[in-house]
């Protein structure tokens, strides 16, 4: 499947922010009364967010790099590019995230070319460690959210086509 990334438009950053998720993955749901507030985030530049796309037309799920992809209560003091990402909730759980996974890896390496290149993901979601570990990323700290207390692992992957140079 072709996947591309693009800048995030208004309808896709108002898309995400109708997404619902079922349990446990409800706790990614944003809430209802602050669209406004939700899309203005995804669009404001400083945040790096883009839309993830099949075919070039499909919107299927959003990527973020920067500060966005980091929780609140870890330790982010070691150097690396945090990536947020998240899928479609109708196309979760179907064996499609080292696809989009790997296209998100390709386009910050192109962006950016991070030497490191991290992500913070929730103990609970057992799919998407999966799926970060099997793209070569190791744990290296657990936290509890700082407000939500909820337990968060972060993982990193060193990037090697950076590393040869």
């Amino acid at each position: 499947m072709p996947l591309s990334i693009q800048p995030l438009d208004e309808a896709n950053a108002r898309e995400i922010a109708g997404w619902h998720y079922d349990a446990p993955y409800n706790f990614y749901n944003l809430n209802p009364d602050e669209i406004e507030q939700n899309v203005d985030y995804f669009l404001d530049p400083r945040n790096n967010f883009y839309g993830i796309f099949e075919d070039s037309r499909e919107f299927v799920g959003y990527c973020s790099f920067g500060e966005d992809g980091q929780v609140p209560g870890g330790d982010y003091s070691m150097p690396g590019l945090d990536i947020g990402m998240g899928i479609c909730p109708n196309l979760t759980g179907q064996g499609r995230g080292c696809y989009y996974v790997a296209a998100v890896l390709d386009f910050a390496q192109q962006m950016f070319a991070p030497p490191i290149v991290r992500v913070t993901i929730a103990a609970f979601n057992q799919r998407a460690l999966h799926v970060w570990c099997g793209a070569g990323f190791h744990i290296v700290d657990n936290f509890e959210h700082q407000y939500q207390s909820v337990p968060f692992f972060i993982l990193v992957r060193e990037n090697a086509r950076v590393l040869k140079d």
